[in-house]
Order: C-alpha cells, then structure tokens, then sequence
C-alpha cells in the first residue's frame, strides 16, 4: 500500500487498515510513503502498477481531485488510472480564528473582512490544499477580499495563526480540535451537513448562512485501474469489516471523522461530484499552480 507521507491521518488510516488487513489475511501488508510532489509521486506509481491488487494508494483530495486540475504535467489520469475501493473517511472543516480577532460568528467574520477589504489573512497547508480551497469558497460565498497565505503543512500554518501572523484558517477537525479545546484559537463554522459531536457548539456553515460551503478532507483506497472486480470487491469488504468494528470506529470517530464504507461504486460517484465542485471553485477564483 503507498501513502503520500508519514505521520498524520493519511499515515494512520493506511498503518491500521495494513496491520487489519495482514491479521485477517495472513499475507505481509506493507505501507510504503513515498515523499515529495505534494503526494503526487505516490500517485502515480499506483498508476503505472500492475492492476493484481497488491499496490494500492491512499488517495486524497489534494492528489486525487485538486493538483490534475491545476497541474496539466501531473503524470498520471486521477479520472482513468485508478479504480474505487472503498471511501475510509471525511474530516470536516473548521474555520478558526485567532482570538484577537474581533469576531465571534462567521457573519461577524464577513462583515469585518468586507469593512476591511484586503487586510485579513488566512493561511493554508499550500495552494491546493484542502484549506485554501475551503478557504476560496467560503471567500466566493461570502463576497469578500481576504488574502491567501501558504504555507509548508498545517503545523507551521497554525503556529503562526495562535501568534497572530495570520488571522483565520481552515483546518480539519481532528488537527484543530485540541486548538479550540485549548483556548488558542475560536471556532467559527464547520463544514459539514451537521453539527460533530467533538464540536458540538460550533455550528455548520449552513447554520451561519453559507449552505454552499461544503466540504472537507477524505481519505479513501484506490487500486490501478484494471484490478479484476473480485479483488476490488474483496478489498471493500475488508475494509468496510475492519473500520465497522467498535473499536477502530470509535478511535477515528472520536476525532471527528465520518466513515462512509460504501461500495466501489458510491466512491466513485464522490469522487466525481467532487471534482466538479472543486473545478468550478478553481475556475471562479483563478488559482493557479506555481510554475
């Protein structure tokens, strides 16, 4: 199995899916993280595999959705070189404030940034990233000038907002979390249909009266396309088996993610929505990727 990187929820979900998997198997499973690109090395090497089911990739929005849009020399087909297995699960959104920052609901935010256009910052994980685009719709939605901010991971992105270097972040929840528990930094919205139980307080952006922004991190498994359908098939229902038991759904659950477990084909049908709903925030907001 590749992952993009170590450590972090890509690294955690793949590490228990891999040791679950090899339990219930018998048969060696090994994740390997192959660095650099922005993920899209591990990408493309589940791409050109050969479709027998033992090399399959974590996949992302960043890597799966984003970068082929913005990246034409990105060497693989996120749309043609890999097929669904399964959809792990969705992180929602937060956006959080430094609490210097004079507001207290999101439409506090959008009134001060349109009383101060230009001036409020937000910072991401790096353009393209899960952040900048919440980021970017919630900026098209609500009308308003605030300025990007990139940054090298969600680590250094949030030191400097708790000092006050940038003024507002998306992040997803399970990173933030500890941060508004702790006092650090204010939740304003998430994105989410719904409320989630390790935030019940803050409300979604439908609730603040931005239905549109939407959205979040997921984590799902993909293999190269060509993967006969029984090993695809048998892949899902390990998977769905493995993050359906109690205990290993309570531990992702309880840091603020939805496990969805479908089959092959609703993945697919995810993925597909999402590549339209981030092609057009893309489009509308004109980011593009640095040469």
């Amino acid at each position: 199995m590749v992952g993009a990187s170590a450590g972090g929820l890509v690294d955690i979900i793949a590490r228990t899916f891999a040791q679950k998997l090899q339990d219930r198997s018998g048969q060696s499973v090994v994740v390997e993280n192959r660095t650099g690109a922005t993920g899209t090395h591990s990408a493309d090497a589940v791409a050109k595999a050969p479709p027998d089911g033992t090399t399959l990739l974590l996949g992302y929005p960043a890597i799966m959705v984003v970068l082929p849009i913005l990246n034409p020399n990105i060497p693989y087909d996120a749309a043609k070189d890999f097929a669904p297995v399964v959809h792990f699960g969705t992180a929602a959104n937060v956006l959080v404030v430094n609490k210097d920052v004079p507001a207290h609901s999101v439409q506090e935010l959008i009134a001060l940034a349109k009383a101060k256009p230009g001036t409020l910052t937000y910072a991401s994980q790096g353009i393209g990233s899960s952040a900048h685009m919440a980021a970017e719709q919630f900026r098209l939605a609500a009308g308003i000038d605030i300025v990007h901010v990139p940054y090298r991971g969600s680590a250094p992105a949030v030191t400097d907002l708790i000092a006050g270097q940038v003024n507002m972040m998306f992040d997803n929840v399970t990173f933030t979390m500890p941060q508004v528990k702790a006092g650090k930094v204010r939740a304003l919205g998430i994105t989410a249909d719904k409320r989630v139980g390790v935030l019940p307080d803050v409300p979604t952006m439908a609730e603040a009266g931005l239905p549109d922004v939407q959205g979040g991190v997921w984590f799902t498994l993909f293999a190269p396309t060509g993967t006969p359908p029984e090993i695809v098939g048998y892949l899902n229902k390990q998977a769905r088996e493995i993050f359906s038991a109690p205990d290993v759904r309570e531990r992702f659950e309880s840091q603020g993610l939805v496990l969805p477990l479908g089959p092959p084909e609703q993945l697919g049908a995810f993925v597909a929505e999402e590549r339209k709903r981030w092609g057009d925030v893309i489009r509308r907001a004109g980011i593009q990727f640095p040469r």
